[in-house]
């Protein structure tokens, strides 16, 4: 019988109740399983992390796997903990070292790189994941960005929410990267053809989607749009901070 997920996830404190299958202990342990379940979501998405495919991977029987992470559902918040832990918490900068502007935008690009690196991610949804001391260790690092301008604590939180979404949504815009090397290849082969459909029709989407496309190359840049979201992002915390905030030309 597997533990609770509350102490799978703190598994290594020392005050985590010890425990798993019964019977002499194994050599396969939680954290194997979880790595192992990382490692097939990294290389190919969530959908190939089967409970046979990682018992094959740990040597273990098929239904055994849940003895060490619970169910399907607890396995996706162990590793998506797990992954917080080992990679989103930056060691050098910190967080809580220069300007707000500098600090803030470490926070989003280090989410848009987790995102990046790990897409599977993005799709963990699961709200126990605030309960895993890797996510819990990210949250505080984060919030020392936002301590230069002065929030109480339900505002601090909304703030970093509000970073963290940005990053998020950024980050699965460019999953889909491939997808607009299509569209670009597509637009090539029936521009022509959707002018003649178009006619005069719907001629503001006409100017400015030629307009953006011919400054982007492209029909949609990701790298352009995490620019100009991030500057926003940056210019709606500025409302709220303090006056003398050290930054150039009011920016």
């Amino acid at each position: 019988m597997a533990r609770d997920l509350i102490d799978l996830l703190w598994r290594d404190h020392p005050g985590a109740p010890r425990g798993g299958a019964r019977g002499p202990r194994g050599r396969t342990t939680t954290s194997d399983v979880v790595d192992a379940a990382i490692a097939r979501a990294d290389g190919e998405g969530l959908a190939a992390v089967t409970v046979r495919r990682l018992a094959g991977e740990v040597g273990v029987a098929p239904m055994s796997v849940y003895t060490y992470v619970g169910s399907h559902e607890d396995l996706l918040v162990l590793m998506a903990d797990a992954v917080l832990a080992a990679d989103a918490t930056p060691a050098t900068p910190s967080y809580a070292d220069g300007p707000w502007r500098e600090r803030v935008t470490r926070v989003a690009e280090a989410n848009l790189a987790l995102g990046t690196r790990h897409p599977w991610l993005l799709d963990v949804t699961d709200q126990r994941l605030a309960l895993g001391p890797g996510a819990i260790a990210k949250y505080d690092a984060e919030l020392a960005a936002l301590e230069p301008l002065g929030l109480g604590d339900v505002d601090r939180d909304a703030a970093l929410t509000f970073v963290l979404d940005f990053a998020w949504s950024a980050a699965r815009a460019r999953r889909g990267a491939d997808s607009v090397e299509r569209m670009a290849a597509e637009w090539a082969a029936s521009g022509a053809r959707l002018a003649a459909y178009l006619g005069e029709r719907h001629p503001l989407a006409q100017r400015v989607g030629a307009a953006a496309g011919e400054a982007q190359q492209a029909a949609y840049s990701p790298e352009h749009a995490w620019r100009f979201g991030l500057a926003r992002v940056l210019g709606g915390l500025a409302a709220l901070a303090p006056a003398d905030d050290g930054a150039p030309d009011g920016r």
